[in-house]
């Protein structure tokens, strides 16, 4: 299973952002090869967030029925931050006090622990220092 994160989201819908050439086409090859992916709540509350207010409503509307349509088709898994993923992200957070790794990511990393996924679709370096390869 392959973790995806905001960067990814936002590299992907947004054309003029720095990494959309290269999200195109680590998601094309994502795709040819089947793989599963993974992505949070947070995550998906971010994107449409940041697509509504960087770009438009409909964008991140066009994101949200993506996301609808990849969950009911199996290719994407949302996983909800229950109280134990909550919770694990907050002794990350509290651990990383030189890194400016946001709430956010510490749930994002949470996840890959408890779900034990190796691999991140993400332009977020922070990744790397929790031991997650980034696909390039």
């Amino acid at each position: 299973m392959i973790f995806v994160d905001t960067s990814a989201w936002i590299a992907l819908a947004d054309r003029k952002d720095q990494h959309h050439g290269d999200a195109v086409g680590i998601y094309t090859r994502l795709k040819r090869r089947k793989e599963r992916l993974a992505t949070t709540d947070y995550l998906v509350d971010e994107t449409v967030t940041r697509l509504r207010y960087d770009l438009s409503h409909s964008v991140a509307v066009r994101f949200l029925d993506f996301i609808e349509r990849a969950e009911e088709t199996g290719v994407l898994t949302v996983i909800r931050i229950d109280e134990t993923l909550f919770h694990e992200a907050k002794k990350l957070f509290r651990q990383y006090d030189s890194a400016k790794v946001s709430f956010t990511d510490c749930t994002s990393f949470a996840v890959c622990q408890m779900y034990k996924i190796s691999e991140a679709f993400a332009f977020d370096q922070h990744f790397i220092m929790m031991g997650i390869t980034l696909l390039r």
